[in-house]
């Protein structure tokens, strides 16, 4: 099989297409969730914390004076933006539980399907014929 075959059977597979409409779906999915926090979880949080924004918050660490804006600090040198920290480690749970809810949907949906899909035992056969079963059993050593 030639190098170009055997590559156009790997991208093929459905795997890897799987895999590439996940990280498309993953990617825009993220951007939603990042609007989410930045425009509606975190002004609600820095309204019930006094107007704090986290995203401005930051320790200079070249001298820079704390009242810039977290942009200007950068320009003027290393900063610690604990707060852009906070936002995008609160957009990671927020991101993590919806997944996971997602996920455990799917395994309720999948688990109900396989219980449908499974096939029905076998009805238990009448009394009569369990009893010549027996009888037919124990005659079968003598002979």
């Amino acid at each position: 099989m030639s190098f170009i075959q055997e590559f156009k059977t790997f991208a093929l597979k459905g795997n890897v297409i799987d895999l590439a409409v996940g990280v498309i779906i993953g990617a825009a999915f993220s951007k939603i969730v990042d609007s989410l926090v930045a425009d509606v979880i975190m002004p609600l949080v820095s309204m019930v914390f006094g107007g704090l924004d986290f995203a401005n918050y930051y320790w200079p660490l070249s001298g820079q004076s704390a009242q810039l804006s977290l942009a200007e600090a950068k320009k003027l040198g290393a900063v610690f933006a604990y707060g852009n920290f906070i936002t995008i480690a609160l957009n990671f749970l927020i991101l993590a539980f919806i997944i996971f809810v997602m996920v455990r949907q799917i395994n309720r949906l999948k688990s109900r399907q396989s219980v449908e899909a499974a096939p029905e035992k076998a009805p238990e056969p009448p009394e009569d014929v369990l009893l010549l079963r027996e009888i037919r059993d124990s005659l079968k050593p003598k002979a």
